[in-house]
C-alpha cells in the first residue's frame, strides 16, 4: 500500500475513534452530535483520499474517488458551523437563531453543487512546474465548492476563537485542547485550500492531500487529549460581534494576501519548486506568533520581565482600572456583575480559578455567585455550610483585608480551601479577598491556580483590595437599584389599581344615589325604567373595567372616534342621576363633532361632576356647560362648593394620592389629566376657598391622530 493511502486511512480511522469517543461521553447536545457528524464526514473524506491514492495512477478510478471526496467535503461547512456556534456557549440558541439563514446556505449550496454537478467537478490535466505530478484540475463547480469551503472554515475558526477568548480560567483550560486540535486541522486546510486555489491553477495536488491527512491525524490527537480530560461542560457567553478584534480574520487575511502576492511573483519569475514549503512556513510562523500572543504564561512572564529589568510598574493601573470599570459599569444585576468581575479578576491577576461568594440577606450564609472554575451545581456540593459560613463572615468582618489561606490552620480558612479546590499542581497559594462597601461586608472573592504558580505580592494584594471594594460598591448599587425598581413597580401597580378602584367608587356612588331615591319614587314607572337602565349601564361599565385589567402593563390607550360632545356629556349626566338637594344647571352650546374616546371622556366628566357634587354637599349648585373657543371644544364644570387652597392647587391637585376629601383616593384628577392630555388637550382650573371651583376641559377640534 502506498504511503499516502496508508496515512489517509490512519487519519480516517483516528477521526472515527474520536467521533465514537465523543458519542458515548456526556449529555446529548447539539454541539456533541455536530462534532460527531463532522468527524465522521472528515473520516469519510480521508477514506476517499486513501482509495484514490491506492488506485492506479492515471486511471479514471482516481478521478472517481476524488469526486466523492469533494462530495463529502460539501457536507463539512454547515456541520462545523453549527458546532462552532454552539460549542461551550451558554447562549448557543441565540447564535444559532441569528445564523439560521447562513446555516441554511452553508448546508444547501455546497450540497446542491456536489449533487447536480458531480461529474463536472474535476478534469484531468498536467502543469509545467512539476511534470511528474498528476493533476486533477477543478472545473467551475469544483472551484466554487472550494471557495465556499475556504470561507466556511475561516468562519469556523473565528467562532472557535471567540469562544476561547470569552472563556477564562479553568473554563478556558478545559476547552483549550479541543479548540487547539480543530484550529490545527482547519488552519492546515486553509493552507491546502489556498494552495489549490491560488498556486496550482485551481488543481488538486496529491502532495497537498498528504498534508490534509497529517493535519487530520494531528488534530485528532489533540482532540482525544481533550476528551481524555473528562467532561468539558462549560458555558461561556461571547459577545454577538463577529469581525471585531478577530485574530483569525487578521491572520487569514495576512496569510492569503502574502501567499497571493508571492504566487504572482513566482509565476512571473517562471516558477519555484520549493514554493509549497515556503507557503507552509509562512502559515506556521503566523500561527505560532498568534498562539504565543494568546498565551497567558508568555504574557505574564513578558510583563514581569519588563517590570524587573526596565523599572516599569507590574500593572498599568490606568489601563487596568479603565477596563475593569467599563466591564462592570453597565451590569445592573448581581449575577451579571459577578460574572463580569470574575473574568476581569482572572485576566488582571492571571489566576485560573476565581470564585465570588455573596452574603445572603439574613447575613447567615455564603451563596455562590460566579466562578471561572466550577458550576453552581458543584459549588453547592463543596461550598460552606451555614455554621461554617457564619464563622467566615464574622472573621472577615473583623479583618477585612486580603488573606493568604493556603497555609492558615484556622478552621474558616480550611473551609474556604475546601470550597475552592485547586485544579493544577504548582498553582501557587490561594487567597481570599473580602468585598466591603461602606463598612458592610458584601461577600468574598477567592483566587487560586495562578499562571506559573507565582505567589501574590503586596502589590497584588493592594490592587486586589481596590478591585474587591469596587465590586462591593457595584453590588451595593445593584441591590439598591433592585429595591428601587421593585418600589417603582409596586407604585405603578398601586397607581393603576387606584384608577380602577376610583372608577368602581364612582360607580358605587351612582348606585347609592339610586338606592336613596328608590323608596321615594318606587311607584313611579318612569323612575323604575330609568333605574333599570342605570343598573344595566353600571353593570356594563363594571364589565368594561374588568376587561381593562389585562392592560395594566401598557400605557394609556386612546381609541378615538367621531363623537358629539354634547350628546356624550348628556349621557354621562343621565348615568349619574344627580344628588339629593343639589341643583344641576345645563348650558349646552353647539359644538362640532370631534375625535374622542367615548369611555375615557365619560370617565373625565363623571370624575368632575362627582367631585363637584361632593364639594357642594347637600345644598349647592353645579353648572355643566359646553361650547367652542378658538379651535377648542370646551366642557365646563363649575360648583359653588368649598373651593380649594391655592397651595393645594399649585402643588398637589393633579398628583396621585393627593386629596382634600376625607374618603378620597386622590386619583381622579390625576387620571383625568392623563386622559385629556392623551387626547391632545388640557385641563384648566380656577378655585377660591368657600366660593367654589371651575374646571374647564379643552379638547382640540381639528382632526387628531391616534
Amino acid at each position: 500500500m502506498k504511503n499516502a493511502a496508508l496515512l489517509a486511512f490512519i487519519a480516517g480511522f483516528m477521526a472515527v475513534v474520536a467521533a465514537a469517543w465523543a458519542a458515548v461521553r456526556g449529555r446529548q447536545t447539539v454541539p456533541k452530535w455536530s462534532f460527531v457528524l463532522g468527524m465522521l464526514i472528515l473520516a469519510l473524506e480521508s477514506f476517499f483520499v486513501g482509495l484514490a491514492a491506492h488506485s492506479e495512477e492515471g486511471s479514471e478510478t482516481v478521478k472517481y474517488w476524488q469526486q466523492w471526496r469533494l462530495a463529502a467535503m460539501s457536507l463539512l461547512p454547515g456541520t462545523w458551523l453549527v458546532f462552532s456556534l454552539s460549542y461551550a456557549r451558554g447562549n448557543a440558541r441565540e447564535f444559532l437563531g441569528a445564523w439560521r439563514y447562513g446555516l441554511v446556505v452553508a448546508f444547501a449550496l455546497p450540497v446542491s453543487i456536489a449533487c447536480f454537478s458531480f461529474h463536472e467537478l474535476l478534469q484531468v490535466g498536467f502543469i509545467a512546474l512539476k511534470p511528474d505530478l498528476r493533476l486533477l484540475r477543478l472545473q467551475a463547480p469544483g472551484q466554487v465548492l472550494s471557495i465556499i469551503f475556504l470561507v466556511a472554515i475561516v468562519l469556523v475558526l473565528m467562532n472557535l476563537e471567540r469562544t476561547f477568548r470569552a472563556a477564562v480560567g479553568t473554563m478556558r483550560w478545559r476547552i483549550k485542547f479541543i479548540i487547539l486540535g480543530l484550529g490545527v486541522l482547519f488552519a492546515e486546510r486553509v493552507y491546502t485550500s489556498s494552495y489549490t486555489m491560488l498556486l496550482r491553477g485551481q488543481g488538486i495536488d496529491e502532495s497537498m492531500l498528504k498534508i490534509d491527512s497529517a493535519g487530520l491525524a494531528l488534530g485528532c490527537l489533540l482532540v482525544m487529549r481533550s476528551l481524555a480530560r473528562g467532561p468539558d461542560e462549560v458555558a461561556v457567553y461571547p459577545p454577538p460581534t463577529l469581525f471585531q478584534n478577530s485574530l483569525t480574520l487578521l491572520v487569514a487575511g495576512i496569510y492569503l494576501l502574502i501567499v497571493g502576492v508571492f504566487a504572482k511573483i513566482v509565476q512571473w519569475l517562471g516558477g519555484d519548486a520549493s514554493f509549497p514549503e515556503k507557503a507552509f512556513l509562512i502559515l506556521a510562523v503566523l500561527v505560532v506568533v498568534t498562539v504565543i500572543g494568546m498565551s497567558d504564561r508568555v504574557r505574564l512572564h513578558t510583563r514581569r520581565f519588563f517590570s524587573r529589568y526596565f523599572q516599569r510598574p507590574l500593572y498599568d493601573y490606568r489601563t487596568v482600572w479603565r477596563s475593569f470599570t467599563e466591564a462592570i459599569a453597565s451590569r445592573v444585576k448581581q449575577e451579571e456583575l459577578c460574572e463580569a468581575a470574575v473574568k476581569q479578576v482572572a485576566e488582571i491577576f492571571q489566576a485560573m480559578s476565581v470564585t465570588i461568594w455573596l452574603i445572603d440577606e439574613k447575613r447567615e450564609n455564603l451563596n455562590f455567585a460566579a466562578s471561572t472554575s466550577h458550576s453552581a451545581g458543584s459549588a453547592r456540593e463543596i461550598g460552606p455550610q451555614k455554621a461554617e459560613a457564619t464563622a467566615i463572615i464574622e472573621t472577615l468582618q473583623e479583618h477585612p483585608e486580603p488573606r493568604d489561606i493556603e497555609s492558615s490552620k484556622e478552621e474558616w480558612a480550611a473551609v474556604l480551601r475546601r470550597s475552592h479546590p485547586t485544579q493544577f499542581r504548582g498553582g501557587g497559594s490561594r487567597v481570599c479577598v473580602p468585598m466591603v462597601a461602606g463598612r458592610q461586608l458584601m461577600g468574598v472573592i477567592t483566587l487560586g491556580d495562578r499562571v506559573g504558580g507565582i505567589f501574590f505580592s503586596l502589590q497584588d494584594f493592594d490592587l486586589l483590595k481596590c478591585v474587591a471594594d469596587q465590586v462591593a460598591a457595584g453590588l451595593l448599587n445593584a441591590q439598591l437599584s433592585q429595591k428601587l425598581l421593585q418600589a417603582k413597580e409596586l407604585e405603578a401597580f398601586q397607581t393603576m389599581s387606584a384608577f380602577f378602584v376610583h372608577d368602581l367608587k364612582n360607580t358605587a356612588s351612582t348606585l347609592n344615589l339610586m338606592l336613596k331615591n328608590l323608596p321615594v319614587h318606587f311607584d313611579n314607572p318612569a323612575f323604575r325604567e330609568d333605574a333599570l337602565r342605570g343598573v344595566a349601564k353600571t353593570c356594563e361599565h363594571i364589565n368594561h373595567l374588568i376587561s381593562r385589567l389585562s392592560q395594566l402593563r401598557h400605557d394609556l390607550q386612546i381609541r378615538p372616534a367621531e363623537m358629539d360632545l354634547n350628546d356624550l356629556v348628556a349621557k354621562s349626566l343621565a348615568s349619574w342621576n344627580g344628588a339629593e338637594g343639589v341643583t344641576v344647571e345645563r348650558n349646552f352650546q353647539p359644538c362640532p363633532k370631534i375625535l374622542i374616546d367615548k369611555e375615557q371622556i365619560h370617565t373625565v366628566v363623571t370624575n368632575l361632576v362627582i367631585n363637584a357634587a361632593e364639594a357642594v354637599g347637600r345644598s349647592g349648585k353645579i353648572t355643566i356647560a359646553t361650547g367652542q373657543n378658538n379651535g377648542w371644544a370646551v366642557v365646563t364644570v363649575a360648583d359653588t362648593g368649598c373651593g380649594m387652597d391655592p397651595e393645594f392647587l399649585r402643588r398637589a391637585l393633579f398628583r396621585p394620592f393627593q386629596t382634600t376629601k376625607k374618603n378620597g383616593f386622590g386619583i381622579g384628577m390625576f387620571q383625568s389629566k392623563m386622559i385629556v392630555e392623551a387626547h391632545g388637550g388640557r385641563i384648566e382650573v380656577e378655585s377660591e376657598l368657600k366660593k367654589g371651583t371651575t374646571f374647564r376641559v379643552l379638547l382640540p377640534v381639528q382632526k387628531q391622530s391616534k
